[in-house]
């Protein structure tokens, strides 16, 4: 019994239903993210409130803060699966990088309110309950959780938002940390070491902007066409150069845009084939390439003939 190989329509809806999992995986994570979050955001903006500290006050602003960026990008994935049409041929994927760049910015200006307000308070705080120091390790401990789950949902399914997302939990365990040990230190040390609280609390506004500044930065590298990473660029050229009738993969640009990529290839055929034979080989390459990488989105294939002119 003859074996027949899948043709390129059996390629493009392996190739959708990957991308389907890919959104459904990431989509699932951030969901996760947001309700922790939200828990998190309210029991530390209470305890804060109660115990008058800066630094647990700071991080509910964190975490408060993740909750708005969880739905942001809940709302950009969203669109983000919407098909290409008339106004948007290139399809709505940019829609995930837009909604980061402005959630990166409102967090850079809730970082520094917070920062603002710790130091210029001058009234004296009473030392914080014992009970806040459950709080801040309870909220170091889920952090670095949520962190080491996002971040193997991230490079599973190549989202930058999800991996941004986990490395933000990190940061936010990392600054929990410091308002932990802060508290245990103004409950050993007395009222003489609320200082440490304010000290704790800017620590956290260094992170939150740091953490910020780097998504900001990422998505403007997307918004911007910067070239994918030079690893799965290689990946793709090697696949494509792989495909019988391809002599040499001459130029190739791969263009992140939200969770998928956008590939613009070059490949050289022999200059004796006729135009069919090389539309065909074009064809095979596009859809090897959506089969074999399913966080891509369209493959334009350009054909040269091998050898240029030049190279005769």
């Amino acid at each position: 019994m003859s074996h027949q190989s899948p043709t390129g329509n059996d390629l493009a809806s392996r190739g959708a239903e990957t991308k389907r999992a890919l959104y459904h995986e990431a989509v699932n994570a951030t969901w996760l993210g947001f309700t922790v979050n939200v828990a998190l955001g309210v029991a530390k903006l209470v305890g804060g409130l109660i115990a008058h500290s800066f630094a647990l006050i700071s991080d509910a602003v964190n975490s408060l803060g993740d909750v708005f960026t969880s739905l942001v990008v809940l709302l950009a994935f969203r669109v983000a699966q919407k098909p290409a049409d008339a106004e948007h041929p290139y399809g709505h994927t940019r829609a995930e990088a837009i909604a980061g760049s402005n959630v990166a910015v409102l967090v850079l200006v809730s970082a520094l309110l917070v920062g603002w307000e710790a130091l210029t308070s001058e009234h004296d705080s009473p030392l914080p309950p014992l009970w806040t120091l459950f709080i801040a390790g309870t909220n170091v401990a889920v952090k670095e959780l949520l962190y080491q789950y996002k971040i193997r949902v991230g490079r599973r399914t190549g989202s930058s938002a999800v991996i941004a997302n986990a490395w933000d939990h990190r940061a936010d365990a990392l600054s929990a940390l410091a308002v932990f040990l802060s508290l245990a230190a103004i409950r050993l040390g007395g009222a003489g070491f609320l200082i440490v609280d304010k000290l704790a609390a800017l620590f956290v506004v260094f992170v939150i902007v740091n953490t910020a500044a780097k998504l900001l930065w990422s998505s403007a590298q997307e918004l911007m066409d910067a070239q994918a990473d030079p690893g799965f660029v290689e990946e793709i050229r090697d696949s494509a150069a792989e495909v019988d009738g391809v002599r040499r993969v001459d130029k190739l640009w791969v263009r992140k845009s939200g969770l998928e990529f956008l590939v613009d290839i070059h490949i050289q055929v022999d200059a004796t084939r006729t135009v069919d034979d090389g539309h065909r080989i074009s064809h095979v390459v596009k859809d090897r390439l959506l089969a074999r990488f399913g966080n891509v989105r369209d493959v334009l294939v350009h054909l040269e003939p091998y050898p240029h002119a030049h190279e005769a």
